[in-house]
């Protein structure tokens, strides 16, 4: 609740522009309806189940704290979303208007719009004898409507649908004028209820419990999947949303065929679905958003004459760490892909697939090796959370192409970030890998904050082959020269490095950890922190979401700084470095400092042993500490503060250095260069079948 505080603190920030903070909007009410599906939804289980959650307190507690909490942020985003985003773009020229607002021609061509693309979609369902109450699904809005029978005064209760394939909002003509589809399809309803009186209507939106568990014993895994998310359509009322103007009779009548608690109803000003809000954003008005941001071809991946590289034999020359959005997905991660899958030399390619998207070469660039005769492995993590579905559909896909396919481990889902090539070169072998702390996933990649490494390291290569061989295999490696892992030693050896940071913390050779993470929760992590703390050893955290730590209390933690980063990019990435007068180490991985990350995932985090990647990644981490464009100060007392310049001082806003940093260092042209692309890439490209 609090980092999505700090989401609606960037849509009433007055510097970012317009249509940049309406999206900040939305990516506010996507985060809550997420948050509910699974977060309240549990909570809600405990209070059904009369159990308490780990932490000891009681869950109708913390769901009425969440409650009051909802409200007031509810209101914020309603000043922000009605008292000055919709008016100034009003003043830019792009309205949301009413339809008694709009003028005879533009109600004559919505009615048009009505007629032709909504009226043949909508299917009304009253509630009546024989006619029980639909079934509404899972963030779906609906209009609500209460219609009489002049002619014997029966009333009933009947729902619409808002077709869901259908912007939210509806254009009128070639204007920037824009009218809500729900407030048009009310407009409609005497044609859709022909011969009633409509009494009444108002919108509402549900929420339901998304969450599931694949329990020990559940056979095979993809069936045990898609049994539980035919399961999770039908899953408890969360969260009922209705318009702030609805009938008290028909509230009262939805509370009770929904069977939700008086609580979890929350009346709000339309619009009710803010994901609606992207058709704004989609305005061809460069002047109100962010500057394009181009990603660029990492210096040591392109040639002078602007030609991609070999990338082995540039991995062979050295590790290579690539930092995205800054440098490119395309040029670097895909690339390796697409090479390997060219080259007559490569014996196998291994991938970990936890998200990714139908636009990703990636995956067909796998069923292309197999093709090939190369071994082609991959891990599709198919309980990936919302991703199931997409995931299933990729592992089938990838078997019938003849990829040998492993679908994780029941109660482990395999989280690590991997891709390992394995390449004949004279005569033996060598190994190739890419170790990420972000998805495979090029939209995210443009969107997120990440690190990946390119190495060629013998320990570390040998490593992740025996991790893959774990994965796929019965096999049981009885540990690892170089990489951490999860569930079996990565907090161990976590907890083995702050420890080291205290014991060899001198007043002459001062020790600090830096810490990079999403979420920061783990009880184990956090007291070793403290004791850090406790024996002298400066503490810097960068925490994007959930921090369980309390910074800055005397006698416990008041050497430990705690900020959060929010900007244009989502911070994603995960860099830990730990620094003494005796070693220095750094490392980046897939894993957050939760206990399902630790105990419950397959987790893995790798050295940086190259000194200059190491000096870079701390000289990042430096820069995201003194940054006052968009972060925020956890203090004692659990309250996170915006972070602001002092006067008369320059800003430092991170995203934007490291974007300046990207252009100096990459060759002119940026991802241009990528379009003459390998005969194999495109071959992966022309390959894909219609579903993908």
């Amino acid at each position: 609740m609090d980092f999505n505080h700090r989401v609606l603190e960037l849509a009433a920030d007055p510097h970012i522009p317009l249509l940049e903070r309406l999206r900040f909007c939305a990516i506010y009410a996507n985060n809550l309806d997420e948050f509910f599906m699974v977060r309240v939804a549990g909570l809600i289980d405990h209070v059904v189940q009369g159990t308490v959650p780990s932490d000891e307190t009681p869950p109708q507690e913390t769901l009425d704290v969440i409650a009051e909490r909802c409200r007031e942020m509810q209101s914020q985003l309603e000043d922000i979303l009605h008292g000055k985003l919709l008016p100034s773009l009003a003043q830019e020229g792009i309205e949301v208007v009413r339809l008694d607002e709009c003028s005879a021609d533009e109600r004559a061509e919505l009615a048009e719009v009505f007629d032709e693309q909504l009226y043949p979609v909508l299917t009304p369902l009253a509630v009546g004898p024989g006619q029980p109450f639909p079934y509404i699904s899972n963030l779906s809005l609906s209009v609500g409507v209460t219609v009489r029978d002049p002619s014997t005064g029966e009333t009933r209760f009947a729902r619409v649908k808002v077709p869901e394939v259908l912007p939210r909002l509806i254009q009128i003509g070639e204007s920037t004028r824009f009218v809500a589809i729900d407030e048009l399809i009310e407009d409609g309803l005497p044609s859709l209820f022909s011969g009633m009186e409509i009494v009444g209507s108002s919108v509402f939106r549900v929420t339901r419990d998304a969450d599931f568990e694949i329990k020990e014993g559940a056979g095979d895994l993809l069936e045990a999947v898609e049994r539980e998310l035919s399961r999770r359509r039908f899953g408890d009322v969360v969260r009922l949303e209705i318009d702030e103007a609805m009938p008290a009779d028909m509230r009262a009548m939805l509370i009770e065929a929904l069977d939700v608690d008086l609580r979890q109803v929350f009346a709000c000003r339309p619009p009710l679905d803010l994901s609606g809000l992207n058709v704004l954003a989609k305005v061809p008005r460069p002047d109100l958003r962010y500057a394009p941001w181009q990603p660029q071809v990492p210096e040591r991946l392109v040639a002078g004459d602007g030609s991609p590289v070999d990338v082995f034999a540039e991995i062979r020359r050295g590790d290579i760490l690539v930092h995205h959005p800054y440098e490119s997905f395309t040029a670097s991660v895909e690339r390796f892909i697409e090479q390997a899958v060219a080259d007559p030399n490569v014996l196998a390619i291994k991938h970990t697939i936890y998200r990714t998207s139908g636009d990703a070469p990636i995956v067909p660039a796998l069923a292309v090796a197999a093709e090939e005769g190369k071994q082609a492995v991959a891990l599709v993590e198919v309980t990936a959370r919302f991703d199931e579905e997409r995931n299933i559909r990729w592992a089938r896909a990838l078997e019938r192409a003849g990829v040998h396919v492993v679908h994780g481990m029941v109660g482990l889902k395999t989280h690590c970030k991997l891709a390992l090539v394995v390449r004949r070169e004279g005569g033996r072998t060598r190994r190739y890998v890419h170790i990420g702390t972000g998805n495979y996933h090029p939209a995210t990649a443009r969107a997120y904050t990440d690190f990946g490494l390119f190495t060629c390291d013998e320990e570390i290569t040998a490593d992740v082959a025996d991790l893959f061989n774990q994965l796929t295999g019965f096999a049981r490696p009885q540990g690892f020269s170089r990489i951490w892992v999860a569930p079996m030693h990565l907090r161990r050896q976590a907890i083995e490095q702050i420890r080291r940071c205290a014991r060899e913390h001198t007043e002459t050779a001062p020790a600090r950890i830096t810490m990079k993470m999403n979420s920061l929760v783990d009880a184990d992590i956090i007291e070793e922190l403290y004791t850090a703390s406790q024996a002298g050893v400066r503490v810097d955290l960068i925490v994007r979401g959930i921090c369980c730590l309390r910074p800055d209390v005397i006698g416990l933690s008041e050497n430990i700084r705690v900020v959060s980063l929010l900007g244009r990019f989502l911070e994603h990435a995960r860099v830990f470095r730990f620094e003494t007068g005796v070693e220095t180490t750094t490392f980046i991985g897939s894993a957050d400092m939760m206990p399902r990350n630790l105990d419950n995932r397959i987790e893995v985090i790798t050295p940086v042993l190259d000194p200059a990647l190491c000096t870079r990644l701390g000289t990042a981490l430096e820069l995201e500490l003194a940054d006052t464009a968009g972060a925020w100060e956890l203090h004692g007392d659990g309250v996170w503060q915006r972070r602001a310049s002092l006067p008369g001082a320059l800003q430092t806003a991170t995203q934007e250095t490291f974007m300046r940093q990207a252009l100096r260092a990459s060759t002119p042209g940026g991802e241009t260069h990528l379009t003459q692309r390998e005969e194999t890439a495109d071959r992966i490209h022309r390959g894909r079948s219609a579903d993908d």
